[in-house]
């Protein structure tokens, strides 16, 4: 019984850091504009198309490289190649937060939590520090 509950409570845990996680990600692309903005700048608006789909597959592809922990035979330049893609990706979201800094705010606003903004903010900085905790001293340690 006790290996039931502790399945329960691992799927629970993982499906609720799921769900923060990725609805997170996607308030974030939605709230600041990032493809849309990407292909103003990039006068490509007719391919944002392209982008949406190349933002969504590469979380399924990453999301599936880590469920079963796929690995590959490679040289130097193919991990120097993806490094340097998500260096891109990265620097996209620096850039994206500089212009809007108040993404917590505004979706605080939009799901009427405004009067919870200090919960939110400490759940979500408990849930990452308990989580890295339980990463470094726990499962990896």
């Amino acid at each position: 019984m006790t290996g039931l509950w502790a399945t329960a409570a691992v799927a629970f845990i993982g499906l609720a850091g799921g769900l923060a996680v990725g609805s997170g990600m996607v308030a974030f692309l939605v709230v600041l504009d990032i493809i849309p903005r990407l292909a103003q700048i990039t006068r490509s608006y007719d391919r944002i198309h392209w982008y949406e789909g190349a933002v969504v597959a590469g979380a399924v592809y990453w999301t599936f490289a880590d469920f079963f922990d796929l690995r590959m035979n490679a040289t130097v330049l193919l991990p120097g190649f993806a490094g340097l893609l998500c260096g891109l990706f990265v620097g996209l979201l620096a850039a994206a937060l500089t212009e809007v800094i108040n993404v917590l705010p505004i979706l605080a606003k939009r799901l009427g939590m405004s009067r919870y903004m200090l919960w939110l903010l400490m759940a979500m900085v408990f849930g990452k520090v308990f989580g890295s905790l339980f990463e470094w001293l726990i499962y990896h340690g």
